[in-house]
């Protein structure tokens, strides 16, 4: 029996859902930059969600254990995904022993962690030497300038490009690349077709509780991965950060 998905909470990103598929191939597009460094290799994906990314990842990787704090996420991605060696633990204590793994993912949340420096250390532990740490994020200058507090009521902390450098600036890691990820031209077209940015547009119909007009859900379900762009360009002005460290 294939289990059902996950439920929506408002931030969770959950695949196969015509009104989520923007975040879902925005989420897939930094996925699929990043896979270059899992190829044959033992990763651990430290806060694997749904399990989609670990799924994607597990496609290049030798071996992938997806770990999440939530059970029913867990037991869910047990289920889903018989491929995936699954594991329920905290990010802040990681249950792997010292140098176990090649790679640790952690694809949009660590701005959810209130102990981010204690999560960066317990990767510099399990990572072996030339083993690589692979974040993202959303950048906190596009999504809550100017506060002290996140906008995004899940989130704890973000960071800005100088931030998330400053997080893996650490003794054990020596940060490799630091990107931005944005809209890549037919996503711009998309957003002068709509007049405005189609992140606005959906964030206005769901905080409005209004129906989706069949121009703009017309527009989300056409959105691809290949539809975002990630350089190392500006990147304050980018919507997420895609960094890259390598343990020394």
């Amino acid at each position: 029996m294939t289990p059902a998905p996950l439920p929506l909470t408002g931030e969770r990103t959950v695949p196969g859902i015509d009104v989520e598929n923007y975040w879902f191939r925005r989420h897939e597009a930094a996925y699929l930059d990043l896979l270059r460094h899992c190829a044959d290799a033992v990763v651990l994906e430290a806060g694997c969600g749904e399990g989609y990314g670990a799924k994607l990842i597990a496609e290049r990787a030798a071996r992938v254990v997806a770990l999440d704090y939530d059970a029913f996420t867990a037991a869910h991605v047990g289920a889903a995904y018989p491929e995936l060696a699954v594991v329920r633990g905290n990010l802040a204590s990681l249950p792997l022993r010292t140098g176990a793994v090649d790679v640790v993912a952690n694809l949009q949340v660590i701005e959810h962690l209130w102990n981010q420096e204690e999560f960066v250390a317990e990767c510099v532990r399990v990572l072996r030497p030339g083993g690589r740490l692979l974040m993202t994020t959303p950048n906190r200058l596009t999504f809550s300038p100017g506060l002290d507090k996140p906008h995004n009521p899940f989130h704890t902390r973000e960071l800005a490009p100088d931030e998330l450098h400053e997080l893996l600036d650490v003794p054990g890691l020596r940060i490799e690349s630091l990107t931005g990820l944005r809209h890549g031209p037919r996503l711009l077209e998309l957003d002068a077709a709509l007049g405005g940015s189609i992140i606005d547009a959906q964030v206005d119909v769901v905080l409005s509780g209004g129906e989706w007009s069949p121009e703009l859900l017309a527009a989300v379900t056409s959105v691809r991965g290949e539809d975002f762009d990630i350089t190392p360009a500006d990147l304050d002005t980018s919507l997420d950060l895609v960094a890259v460290a390598v343990r020394a």
